[in-house]
């Protein structure tokens, strides 16, 4: 009983060191994030105060002279004047920044000028009573100016109370500095006092408990090295008793774990391709309602029939109730719509041709591979050539056998130099946690990524995804192959 007495008197006198070196590194932050808010939010007053200050004192010194001058010489009426608008102006700026100052010599400041405001108020009225009663025009330029005069009064206060405010800044500079070497020496000694308890505990660990830690250590070793047989002796120790038998116990369930993890990262990837499918296309939906609507005004009534047809036809095979799965057919028939949509957006510049074996059209395949690809063709080949562009979709058999078929869009627009060819190549490889660093080549990603998800679920990989060829200004040729398959169950994420 005494050395269990003793192993529970060693826990807990471990758990109270680590609770109080917690507690104590918990000061420091809670020192520090309530002085940065406090500071913070002085800064952020006292510049935003300086701003509205800048602001007003530029509407008082200039803009309200030059309005009510342009009045006095005639060039506009008092009513049509903006002048009392300006003098608003000037009032909510005052009341907003005597909310925020929290300084007396500050607020007598804004007291004063709030006065000087309403005696410009005043003056301004009275030009208006006069020029109403059809005063002299003398009469008119002494009455303005006097309101210069308050004017500048009134910018003399604003300048005071900008430099009252620059001074609260310089203060509150100074207590920063402050803060920072008070937490500098709180930090220091909570570290000193955190090294001094780590070392007193570190020296009261019996020989008893560091013997069943350093086996569990090799056990672990030996788990993160995939050796999963390895099983480690219950020390009877009471406080690592529980930890030795979940290490055994992890041990046998830590490789189902691993695969389960496995198959959430392919489905995470694949719902992470599928949002990423979604952010391509807008930009297409946009502009074929923008065809629509030109070719309505131009009364092609033919082309608009044919566009919004192609267009109902497109986003049906797009949509196609949630499935991932269609056949070759409807895929052709999805290029189809979309170069026939294109087509009249860029009749001057496209010709196209889709060359398929009808074997295929009955075959399954992933939806969506085939139009990302034309488009690109478009896009990035045809549109960066002079002249008129040609592009060629085909679907053929790859191999005798009849077991995998081969998909190809080609066309003679500006092609990849072979710098970029090289580029792109290389961002195709990239994994899902490194998209940030795709340049341009969106489209072309998102298939690759989604042939190499899907066809290679199994143990035999069933594609390598897209393949490119290309020389500068020869035009691109990209393609993939992929089994033909019968069968597939529509599989949804």
């Amino acid at each position: 009983m005494k050395s269990s007495r003793n192993k529970f008197s060693l826990i807990k006198r471990v758990q109270h060191t680590y609770i109080l070196i917690i507690a104590l590194m918990i000061v420091p932050t809670i020192y520090s994030v309530v002085v940065s808010n406090i500071h913070s939010r002085q800064y952020n007053d006292i510049i935003t105060n300086v701003s509205l200050a800048n602001l007003i004192n530029s509407i008082a010194k200039k803009e309200i002279p030059d309005e009510l001058w342009n009045i006095v010489s005639g060039r506009k009426s008092f009513n049509e004047g903006m002048q009392y608008e300006m003098l608003e102006e000037i009032k909510d700026g005052l009341s907003r920044i005597e909310q925020t100052t929290s300084d007396k010599r500050s607020r007598q400041k804004l007291e004063v000028a709030s006065r000087a405001r309403l005696t410009l108020y005043r003056n301004v009225s009275r030009l208006g009573v006069n020029i109403a009663s059809g005063g002299s025009v003398a009469s008119s330029e002494v009455a303005l100016d006097e309101i210069r005069s308050i004017s500048a009064l009134f910018s003399d206060i604003m300048q005071e109370f900008i430099v009252m405010e620059i001074e609260s800044a310089y203060k509150t500079n100074i207590s920063i500095s402050n803060s920072s070497i008070v937490l500098g020496l709180i930090q220091a000694g909570i570290i000193l006092f955190a090294v001094i308890l780590s070392l007193r505990g570190g020296l009261a660990l019996s020989d008893s408990v560091r013997r069943p830690i350093s086996e569990m250590e090799i056990l672990s070793t030996k788990i993160a090295h995939g050796d999963f047989d390895s099983r480690v002796n219950i020390p009877g120790v009471l406080e690592l008793d529980n930890l030795a038998d979940n290490l055994n116990s992890m041990a046998q369930k830590i490789d189902a774990l691993i695969k389960q993890n496995v198959e959430e990262q392919k489905n995470l990837r694949k719902a992470e391709m599928k949002a990423l499918q979604a952010q391509i296309t807008p930009h297409f939906l946009y502009n074929t309602f923008d065809t629509i609507i030109w070719l309505a005004e131009e009364e092609q009534t033919e082309d608009v029939i044919k566009v919004t047809h192609a267009f109902s036809e497109f986003l049906r095979i797009s949509l196609s109730r949630g499935h991932e799965w269609i056949t070759v057919g409807q895929e052709l028939d999805h290029v189809r719509n979309y170069l026939t949509i294109q087509k009249i957006r860029y009749a001057d510049i496209l010709n196209y041709e889709i060359e398929a074996d009808p074997a295929l059209n009955d075959f399954k395949m992933l939806k969506l591979s085939l139009q990302p690809l034309v488009e690109n063709a478009i896009y990035h080949g045809i549109k960066n050539k002079r002249g008129r562009g040609h592009l060629k979709v085909s679907a053929h058999f790859s191999d005798a056998s009849k077991k995998f078929m081969t998909f190809t869009v080609q066309d003679d627009g500006a092609g990849f130099s072979q710098e970029r060819l090289e580029q792109v190549r290389h961002e195709l490889s990239l994994n899902s946690c490194e998209t940030e660093k795709l340049s341009s080549v969106y489209g072309l990603y998102n298939v690759n990524q989604r042939l190499v998800l899907y066809y290679n679920d199994g143990a035999e990989p069933l594609s390598d995804g897209i393949q490119i060829e290309s020389m500068g200004g020869f035009g691109a040729k990209i393609s993939f192959t992929v089994p033909c398959i019968v069968q597939e169950a529509d599989r949804r994420i």
